[in-house]
C-alpha cells in the first residue's frame, strides 16, 4: 500500500481492518478505517499484546473499563493500550473516514 489515504472503499459497512506488515513474536501493524462505527456497547477488546494506535485522520472517542473513562482523539494524537487493558471505540465521527494506524507487539 503505497499511501494510507489510499484504496479506502466507498462501502464501508464495517471497520476495516488491514495488516500491512507483521514479523515474529506478534509484532504487526495495521491500517484501520472507521467511518462512524463503534464497539458494541457490551464488547471490550482484551488483548495479550500491547497496542500503540496513531489517529492519522477524523476523529474517535476510546472508552476504557478499568478505570472507567474516556479518551477523545483528534489527528496526530496517539496512545499505548497496554495488553489486556479493557478497552473498546466508542464513537468515530460519521462525516469522514477515521484513519488509525496500529502497532501490535508483545515484550517476549
Amino acid at each position: 500500500m503505497p499511501n494510507l489515504f489510499a484504496d479506502i472503499p466507498a462501502d464501508l459497512p464495517q471497520e476495516l481492518f488491514q495488516t500491512l506488515f507483521s514479523g515474529s513474536a506478534g509484532f504487526r501493524v495495521e491500517r484501520i478505517v472507521s467511518r462512524g462505527h463503534a464497539s458494541p456497547e457490551d464488547f471490550w477488546y482484551d488483548q495479550d499484546e500491547h497496542e500503540w494506535v496513531l489517529l492519522l485522520a477524523g476523529a474517535a472517542e476510546l472508552a476504557y473499563a478499568d478505570p472507567p473513562r474516556r479518551q477523545q482523539l483528534a489527528p496526530g494524537d496517539a496512545v499505548l493500550i497496554p495488553a489486556h487493558c479493557r478497552h473498546r471505540v466508542a464513537w468515530t465521527t460519521p462525516a469522514q473516514d477515521s484513519v488509525w494506524l496500529a502497532v501490535f507487539f508483545s515484550e517476549k
